[in-house]
């Protein structure tokens, strides 16, 4: 089953989204737009399947090719990370500890994500730029307390996540991974935004990133220490969740700082992030001009 394609673009200095369909992408801001900015908006309308079959009447407004993508969903309230969530990455740490009770967690920017097929930049405060790919799940339903029975109903959509790191800045201070998962423009979210209608898009999918080519990690989500059932409710036990939040889900065992010695990326490399049903992420690496 082909599931519709969504995407958030820029063009001609103007911000939108749309759908992708064969020969390019419908329009759908500008049909819309007025009354639901972004795939936010629509997301918290519960309309993403309703465009979806609207737009299947609809010929294509440009060419894929003539669009900048955008992140999805450009202004998420929220975009909560999860580490550490597959049992070889607990592994990797090996500090002898039993895969955690809990998820480890903590916040990105909007800021800090770039769109598919838009360069990833390495920052000149450190070439340590590293690579994690990883499954993105979309609020549609708000919710406080979620049980995890009733987790699914509660995310609209899908996509994907390089979740660009800056390794040597996440041991800046004694406590957090703040500096180093927030330099501007260091990961990546795209292309597609996936309408989720059904539990096998998600309990057992193959993730997979390849760097310029070479696949570096491979993992099934059925072998999450943490389920996305459990990661909503979680989250939701601490915070109210609203539509458009992002949740970034974990990464598996591979990144460039696990090998010895480490791997950065480093200007030119190609990233591509890879999954049942989502698509390919796509993008370059480069220095950042300053």
């Amino acid at each position: 089953m082909t599931h519709p394609r969504f995407l958030s673009f820029s063009r001609n200095g103007r911000h939108g989204y749309g759908l992708a369909v064969d020969g390019g992408v419908v329009d759908l801001s500008a049909r819309h737009g007025a009354t639901w900015p972004t795939l936010r908006e629509v997301i918290e309308a519960g309309r993403l399947v309703q465009l979806a079959e609207e737009a299947k009447t609809l010929k294509p407004d440009f060419a894929l090719d003539d669009i900048r993508f955008e992140i999805p969903i450009p202004s998420p309230e929220k975009i909560i990370c999860v580490g550490v969530n597959f049992p070889d990455r607990n592994e990797e740490y090996k500090d002898g500890q039993a895969a955690p009770s809990n998820p480890s967690l903590f916040i990105r920017f909007p800021r800090s994500f770039t769109g598919n097929g838009q360069p990833l930049i390495r920052p000149p405060e450190s070439p340590q730029l590293d690579y994690e790919g990883e499954i993105v799940i979309v609020i549609g339903k708000g919710g406080r307390r979620i049980a995890e029975a009733d987790a699914f109903s509660h995310i609209a959509a899908l996509s994907l996540c390089n979740e660009g790191t800056i390794r040597d800045w996440v041991r800046h201070a004694k406590f957090n991974v703040t500096q180093g998962k927030n330099f501007d423009n260091t990961g990546s979210i795209g292309p597609w935004l996936i309408p989720f209608t059904d539990a096998a898009q998600l309990d057992d999918i193959e993730l997979k990133t390849r760097v310029n080519g070479e696949v570096r990690q491979i993992d099934r989500t059925s072998r999450m220490i943490f389920s996305f059932r459990k990661i909503i409710n979680y989250i939701s036990t601490f915070t109210t969740l609203v539509p458009g939040d992002v949740i970034v889900t974990g990464t598996p065992t591979g990144a460039g700082a696990r090998f010895d010695p480490p791997i950065w990326l480093k200007p030119g490399d190609v990233v591509e992030v890879e999954a049942d049903g989502l698509g390919i992420l796509k993008n370059t690496i480069a220095d950042e001009v300053l």
